[in-house]
């Protein structure tokens, strides 16, 4: 079983405002509403692609309720624990030419919380895959995602890794499945800047040499590169227009683990992850299966 971890999940609030005045009224032409996470996203694009996993996290309130009963609806398993210190944040997307986002806090967790939380890694088995994708909320250490891997170690359960920020620091220590930052978050873990393929591939090399079995380094507009112990292969990126930069990432992630689950060659599931992304990429929501069949053969895949 795949369980994908988000610790911080949100309603998100996408609404679009033609002709948007500062301090006047504005009315949105119209207005959409999704659970927001990047867990959630990985379970929902494995859902499309046929491969069960189970969703973890915290909620709260009528909002922690919308996004259980939404999911729900789609099929998906929950085992979100309910916490007493506020409501699921709601973050508002405001779509008007540019995009604007206003992103809530989200509900305290306490020490309490955190501890009946973690004592569900305990009933894992070896073979099952957690998914650890997303910020840390304020109300939790920043060594939370270390905490995670060390009861998934117990039991043998491997983890993929796509977090950020200081956490993301930790990551190759932890012999992630896959880890998936992006060129810049790369670049901003060896402190340098990262603007080519060419720049990105010594250090992708060294996620390997740190632990990381697989790394895959989005490239937005270029591509992506997949580092494995042995070979470094680049995909290209299919022709679209870019529609939606929300959640493409995560679909890179579900699409590569769908792949393994399915026993696909690893090159294989690389080009289903980066179809998944660019699907997701070129529609207003999470792409669609048939558009990620449609795209597949314009990925191309090559040993560097």
């Amino acid at each position: 079983m795949i369980y994908t971890v988000t610790l911080n999940p949100s309603v998100d609030y996408i609404v679009h405002v033609e002709s948007f005045s500062l301090g006047g009224l504005n009315r949105s032409a119209y207005d959409t509403k999704y659970p927001g996470g990047k867990g959630i996203n990985v379970s929902r694009v494995l859902n499309r692609h046929d491969v069960p996993s189970k969703v973890l996290g915290f909620v709260g309130g009528f909002t922690g309720d919308y996004i259980r009963s939404f999911l729900e609806e789609e099929k998906l398993e929950t085992a979100f624990h309910e916490v007493k210190g506020g409501d699921t944040r709601i973050n508002i997307k405001l779509k008007t030419g540019d995009e604007t986002e206003i992103n809530g806090q989200g509900p305290a967790i306490s020490e309490d919380d955190f501890r009946v939380f973690l004592a569900q890694f305990s009933a894992m088995k070896e073979g099952d895959i957690v998914v650890m994708a997303g910020s840390i909320p304020a109300s939790l250490p920043q060594d939370t995602y270390e905490k995670i891997a060390e009861a998934c170690r117990k039991q043998n359960v491997r983890v993929v890794v796509d977090i950020s920020g200081e956490a993301l620091l930790k990551a190759a220590e932890m012999n992630p499945l896959l880890m998936k930052p992006n060129h810049h978050e790369l670049g901003e873990m060896f402190e340098t800047t990262i603007n080519s393929v060419e720049d990105a591939i010594p250090y992708g090399k060294k996620l390997i040499e740190q632990g990381a079995e697989n790394a895959i380094v989005s490239m937005a507009g270029e591509g992506a590169l997949l580092f494995t112990k042995d070979q470094v292969y680049y995909a290209n990126t299919p022709k679209g227009k870019l529609i939606n930069s929300v959640g493409a990432g995560d679909s890179v992630v579900a699409g590569f683990l769908a792949g393994i689950q399915k026993q696909l060659d690893i090159t294989e599931a690389f080009r289903l992850g980066v179809a998944s992304g660019s699907a997701t990429a070129f529609s207003e929501e999470l792409g669609t299966e048939e558009l990620v069949q449609k795209l597949l053969p314009e990925v191309q895949i090559r040993a560097i």
